[in-house]
């Protein structure tokens, strides 16, 4: 049996390094030239690759739509002019008034501090990705939060590490952090020299189910226990970069692999 289990990781292994490996360049994710990385790498800068990642739900042409209608100079601008400039702007969730606290809260943080410091002012205590997110968002949500239901979606709620069953996977936050902490073909690596090993797999229902097939997680939830335990797994397979796989998870459930 165990010899059994064994082989079974191994075979898995070798098929995600494989697409690694296949789908590891900038090519595959331009092919359809709709992806909301693509928008981030044209700028290179942490706040835009966030409000990319943050927007990053639902149909991809429209998150893409979106996302090229934005002016993110606006992010260097008065609280004024932003509210003047996307009095018109909403997506999905998001009314106007939540895309423009949004701006606000982002230019106010860059007068305070990098999301890279606050960050890791969080991770390093205790090297955990979810103490970095819990100061990161805890501090975006003190600067505009209107308590709208469409603002508490965009930006989340503060993870708490102590229970993490049922609580949201923040598949777009650990998106964002896959960009910002990895370096390759792909992600931006923005945050230079930072450690790949901790980071969580922006788990969402396709790759979900595609964990389930590849017998990586028995869990039903769909929740954040059930993306570290995920990750754990793929550890096995990368101690040091473990969420790489990610694209990889993505393009097997895509291209029908199982």
């Amino acid at each position: 049996m165990k010899k059994r289990v064994e082989s079974s990781l191994s075979k898995t292994k070798e098929l995600l390094e494989n697409e690694y490996i296949k789908y590891n360049t900038i090519e595959a994710v331009s092919r359809t030239n709709l992806d909301p990385i693509l928008i981030a790498k044209k700028y290179s800068d942490e706040s835009i690759s966030l409000i990319c990642a943050l927007f990053a739900y639902g149909n991809v042409t429209a998150i893409v739509k979106f996302l090229e209608s934005l002016d993110f100079s606006l992010l260097e601008k008065s609280p004024e002019l932003i509210e003047k400039k996307l009095a018109n702007h909403y997506y999905r969730f998001q009314k106007a008034d939540d895309v423009i606290n949004l701006f606000k809260s982002l230019r106010k943080l860059k007068d305070i501090d990098s999301i890279e410091t606050l960050f890791f002012e969080g991770y390093n205590k205790e090297e955990s990705v979810l103490d970095g997110l819990e100061v990161v968002i805890s501090k975006i949500l003190t600067l505009e939060n209107p308590h709208t239901k469409g603002y508490d979606f965009l930006v989340g709620r503060p993870p708490q590490k102590e229970k993490t069953a049922g609580q949201s996977t923040l598949k777009r936050w650990n998106m964002y952090l896959r960009w910002m902490i990895r370096k390759d073909n792909i992600d931006l690596g923005l945050w230079n020299d930072k450690p790949k090993k901790d980071l969580i797999l922006p788990l969402d229902t396709h790759t979900f189910k595609v964990s389930h097939k590849l017998k990586l997680l028995k869990r039903k939830s769909y929740d954040l226990k059930s993306s570290l335990l995920i990750t754990e797994k793929l550890q096995k397979f990368d101690r040091k970069d473990p969420v790489k796989y990610d694209f990889a998870l993505y393009r097997i459930g895509q291209n029908n692999l199982l």
